[in-house]
């Protein structure tokens, strides 16, 4: 039988990870698998795309839309229709798409308008919060899916809850695969000795959501609150190129906060093992932040990643203090992305193939 044909989209830094840890589960396979990678634009800055295919090891997409800019409407139209092109082109068995971005939400619908089944990687997180564009990218796709891959068991009982029970498997977290494999390649950064710093010296911060951007109040809540921070230890505070321009455009002040540019995701990894503490609007950093044993602080008024928080290891901004800190299991055995390629191939044995009709 022919290779399987499966097409994932990815856009942002965070989809880069998980396509990368999909990418090595299928490289360990016996080539019955053709994965298609392609690549919205969503994330073009070379320190924000380029610099994780190249630490990854994920082989350069085979298609980049070039999509970046605009507002959430335009630009989900516009890799709604490129991605059409690519699905006609591809003729892909299904389509793969990680996360809770832009990209994400675009590739699943142009999938489903095309009648090609989609399956989501990180299905079934919710942070209960619709004014995040993240939340509704989220729901949407889940409920455009064939196959539902969830990190945690809390996901699959959010979709249960929604009366998404069909396709639903918890995989655990390919993130996690990803901290492992990241931990002995994120040995040789040099990272702390170029920002000068001690290990357990420092917090690591990080702000990008638009909710904390858009509005001038939080924004100046936030860096106020990480500017205290810097009077028990040094705050380093990599910075996403959209909270640089919002800063810079609202003249805010950032006192003795260690700012640098976006990091590579080894330096970031290394960073992050050795912090005293993690400050963030980031689901991920939450999530790897409990991975290396840091306490965090989630600045959000929620987090979709609530076994966190339950285990002690991180606290919402304005939220009770830490519970008491514990190990869980939540997030697998570090296994997932295998398990995700095993499902993904036993779902597509199940179906017909694309090229036994035609796509319209």
């Amino acid at each position: 039988m022919a290779s399987l044909r499966i097409l994932t989209v990815v856009g942002a830094r965070p989809q880069f990870v998980k396509a990368a840890a999909i990418s090595r589960a299928i490289a360990a396979r016996d080539n019955d698998i053709n994965q298609i990678l392609v690549h919205t634009g969503q994330h073009f800055d070379p320190d924000m795309s380029q610099v994780f295919f190249d630490e990854l090891g994920l082989e350069p997409p085979h298609v980049n839309l070039g999509i970046h800019g605009g507002g959430h409407g335009e630009m989900t139209g516009r890799m709604l229709a490129g991605l059409e092109r690519v699905i006609v082109e591809k003729r892909p068995d299904l389509v793969l798409v990680p996360g809770d971005t832009t990209s994400t939400l675009a590739g699943a619908l142009a999938a489903a308008k095309m009648l090609v089944p989609v399956a989501h990687l990180e299905a079934g997180l919710r942070s209960f919060n619709r004014r995040m564009p993240e939340e509704i990218n989220r729901v949407l796709t889940d409920h455009l899916s064939a196959l539902l891959l969830c990190p945690t068991e809390t996901a699959v009982t959010n979709l249960r809850r929604e009366g998404v029970v069909e396709g639903v498997h918890n995989v655990g977290d390919v993130m996690y695969d990803a901290t492992l494999f990241a931990a002995a390649a994120s040995q040789d950064s040099q990272i702390l000795d170029r920002l000068e710093l001690a290990e357990h010296s420092y917090a690591l911060a990080t702000v990008h959501r638009a909710e904390n951007l858009a509005d001038c109040k939080t924004l100046g809540e936030i860096l106020s609150f990480l500017k205290q921070q810097t009077r028990d230890l040094a705050v380093v505070f990599p910075l996403h190129p959209r909270t640089r321009e919002q800063i810079v455009a609202r003249g805010l002040d950032l006192g003795e906060i260690l700012t640098c540019d976006p990091l590579g995701y080894l330096d970031m990894q290394r960073l992050l093992r050795s912090a005293a503490a993690v400050f963030t609007d980031s689901g991920g950093l939450q999530k790897e932040a409990y991975f290396h044993r840091v306490p965090c602080v989630t600045l959000r008024s929620e987090t979709e990643w609530v076994e966190t928080v339950e285990a002690g290891w991180n606290r919402l901004w304005k939220g009770p203090d830490y519970a008491p800190r514990r190990e869980i299991t939540a997030f697998g055995d570090g296994h997932a992305a295998e398990k995700a390629v095993e499902l993904l191939v036993g779902f597509l044995k199940c179906q017909p193939r694309a090229g036994s009709a035609p796509l319209s």
